[in-house]
């Protein structure tokens, strides 16, 4: 399946996608970001914590952060692996397609697996392994963008990524909610649902690139192509610090949310405001993904929007740090939502207008994407050792705001995009 590739650079997508294709896609992503993020909000921290039954609660988030920390590393190898490994895969099921039914079977096995297991050591290998689904496919369906959309739909089409996310969450944590405690049966519905959801993308065309003559993948080339000059392609560079930073500044506002109502707040219904509190930043997100994402087609320009959504998110971290309280958390939550809705994107429509090489658009963004991934995987762990060397929360939210902001001076610094 994957043993051939093409010499020949692709041509960038210039018809543009119909509704079809992005409500597909749109639904795709529904689908795992419902099985990634409601079990790392609410379902995978419950399992550590009842599996570990600490004396104290930072033992539970230092546990939960290196399970997701090993789950990052695996991000780091997966992620390129599989673009690169799609850019060169042609079959009659076309060149991502193959890849985004593996990584959806795999994905939804490592859920069904992690359900059964009693010991942290089972927790951690199939969490591994569901993520590994999870970048396989994330991977393959990022890559479609490049390949099938025009410039100009970009930032629109990007935007049903983190729409989903945003909508995602909260559905997926309704629904665990709505199971009570009930591993087996919550990670089992949302493997069910993750395949479902992805279906309807794999029934579309997948168009396979011009040329058809064979391109060899050796270890030395795969390793010698991951390295990407910051001194040759600065944009690409600038574009990857400023996501690593940004993502990673609100990660540490978001994937520690619960310990920080339940024991940061001392809420007695932290379950539910956790929902609450996601109900608000689904709303910002979904909006400000959509509509900013669709302005910054039309007016052409892609920084000053990353800028901004940089800021929003510094401001919402800032606002908990200094006023620790349940309706900051609301109103960090809609700052949050708005910045990151926006981040999400257009910054990814920025990252495909930065790609080094035409021709390797899945394997470049598959680097581009690890930047999200692992920020997400070590801020649960580097996020619990804040709390416990700064004596609480703030100074977590502090670092959250600074990283924020040096995502924001990092975007400035691209020139090949407006």
């Amino acid at each position: 399946m994957s043993g051939l590739g093409t010499a020949a650079v692709d041509h960038p997508a210039d018809r543009r996608v119909t509704g079809r294709w992005v409500a597909a896609f749109a639904v795709a992503w529904l689908g795992v970001w419902m099985a990634q993020l409601a079990p790392l909000q609410l379902l995978l921290p419950a399992q550590i914590d009842a599996t570990l039954a600490p004396e104290h609660w930072v033992d539970s988030v230092v546990a939960f952060g290196v399970v997701a920390g090993a789950a990052g590393l695996c991000s780091i190898v997966v992620y390129p692996l599989t673009g690169a490994l799609s850019d060169r895969t042609r079959s009659r099921f076309g060149r991502r397609r193959p890849w985004i039914a593996a990584g959806a079977l795999v994905f939804a096995l490592g859920l069904v697996l992690l359900g059964l297991q009693t010991g942290i050591v089972g927790i951690g290998v199939c969490w591994c392994l569901a993520i590994i689904g999870f970048c396989i496919l994330g991977a393959a369906l990022t890559a479609t963008i490049s390949d099938q959309v025009p410039v100009g739909q970009r930032g629109f089409v990007s935007g049903w990524i983190s729409a989903p996310q945003a909508v995602g969450v909260i559905l997926g944590i309704a629904l665990l909610l709505l199971l009570g405690t009930q591993m087996v049966v919550g990670y089992l519905a949302l493997a069910v649902l993750l395949i479902v959801l992805v279906v309807p993308f794999l029934r579309l065309p997948d168009p396979l690139p011009m040329g058809d003559r064979p391109v060899p993948l050796t270890v030395h080339a795969l390793l010698e192509s991951l390295w990407i000059s910051p001194r040759r392609h600065p944009d690409f560079a600038w574009t990857m610090l400023s996501r690593v930073l940004v993502n990673l500044g609100n990660a540490f506002s978001t994937s520690l949310l619960f310990y920080f109502l339940l024991f940061g707040l001392g809420d007695a219904d932290a379950e539910t405001d956790l929902l609450l509190v996601t109900v608000v930043y689904t709303v910002f997100v979904v909006g400000s993904s959509i509509l900013l994402g669709r302005l910054s087609d039309r007016i052409g320009r892609r920084r000053v929007f990353v800028v901004a959504a940089s800021a929003s998110q510094a401001l919402a971290a800032l606002l908990l740090a200094i006023w620790p309280s349940l309706p900051m958390g609301f109103v960090s939550a809609a700052l949050i939502g708005l910045g990151y809705g926006c981040f999400m994107s257009v910054d990814q429509a920025l990252a495909t207008q930065v790609l080094p090489d035409p021709a390797s658009h899945g394997k470049d963004l598959g680097i581009m994407n690890i930047a999200q991934a692992v920020p997400q995987a070590v801020a649960p762990l580097i996020g619990a050792c804040l709390v416990a060397w700064l004596g609480g929360f703030a100074g977590l939210y502090l670092v959250s705001a600074a990283c924020a902001v040096a995502g924001a001076v990092a975007v400035t610094r691209v020139r090949g995009v407006r």
